[in-house]
């Protein structure tokens, strides 16, 4: 069992929003497992829902480059977010994007990668950059789409310069239709996963580990209700169908018009170009997602450097 501890209890009341004491006690019950605190709250009503684990902390960049059938996209770390802004930066940022299209997403193959531009490896001149500007730094992750006939299309949300942000995302259109069809509703929908945030392409691609611990949260939940059986499986695929609005790029609802779901926006826009047009893929990077970085106290580190 876990210890307890009140650091753990804290990051459970972040993730829920429920009472310490509720927090303390659904530890006790899952023996330490936070993810297992988190399901407990929520069929007990503690929680309404649980919060995406780990806060948004990490700085630096996300970089995104396509090129017709390929696309790719790559996220940088760094400790502040004025290396951000510092242009040897950005262009090495720029420059692992565009290998990734050539070399694959695979980062420790990255890594060593030789790129003629900086005379050195991937690592190699990160290494260096961490050196000249001070700042500790990461490739953490990348990704690259491709279409055997098509086009990927990316969008940056507020770029910071063209093709660099902290919100990143690529569209994968499979189709035979002409660029002018596909580029706009490329960046049509592409601005919908900046905003929806889906977390699977389509119902079959939902991971099951996933929905089954969802569904045994709406079961509990249901029956708290003290609704009959036969009315909570209902309730409980009701619920799923509503949960698949939520995470699931196709299903979702349209952010542009609020009414039209994704799959029937597609269908609609291979009828107007008089040639099946399908969406085979996406991607969504949001610069720190899922890193926690421990929070400072800004005062007390100025009074420390005043005193030392």
């Amino acid at each position: 069992m876990a210890e307890i501890t009140a650091a753990l209890v804290k990051d459970l009341r972040e993730k829920t929003g429920a009472g310490m004491m509720d927090c303390k006690r659904a530890l006790n019950e899952t023996a330490g497992d936070l993810e297992q605190a988190v399901d407990w709250l929520r069929k007990k009503g503690l929680a309404a829902a649980a919060k995406k684990a780990g806060r948004v902390a990490a700085e630096g960049l996300v970089g995104v480059h396509t090129a017709g059938k390929v696309g790719t996209a790559v996220e940088v770390n760094s400790e502040t977010d004025f290396v951000a802004r510092n242009v040897k930066f950005q262009d090495f940022v720029k420059a692992v994007t565009k290998a990734t299209a050539h070399h694959g997403d695979d980062v420790a193959t990255l890594k060593t990668l030789a790129v003629e531009e900086f005379g050195n490896t991937v690592d190699g001149h990160l290494t260096s950059l961490v050196a000249t500007i001070g700042e500790n730094m990461s490739l953490r992750r990348a990704k690259r789409l491709e279409v055997p006939h098509g086009l990927v299309v990316g969008y940056v949300h507020n770029a910071l310069v063209a093709g660099l942000g902290k919100i990143g995302v690529l569209i994968a259109l499979e189709s035979t239709a002409d660029e002018s069809v596909l580029a706009p509703l490329g960046k049509q929908l592409a601005m919908h996963v900046a905003a929806a945030a889906p977390q699977f392409l389509d119902v079959s691609s939902v991971d099951p580990t996933a929905l089954d611990r969802e569904r045994d949260v709406l079961k509990e939940q249901a029956r708290a209700s003290g609704k009959p059986e036969n009315i909570i499986d209902k309730m409980v695929e009701g619920r799923v169908r509503k949960y698949y609005e939520e995470v699931v790029l196709l299903e979702q609802v349209y952010v542009i018009d609020g009414e039209t779901k994704i799959a029937k926006v597609v269908e609609n826009a291979a009828k107007a170009a008089g040639t099946p047009i399908t969406l085979t893929g996406f991607v969504r990077f949001v610069l720190g997602e899922g890193i926690e970085k421990e929070a400072t106290d800004f005062a007390a580190e100025v009074a420390a450097v005043a005193k030392g």
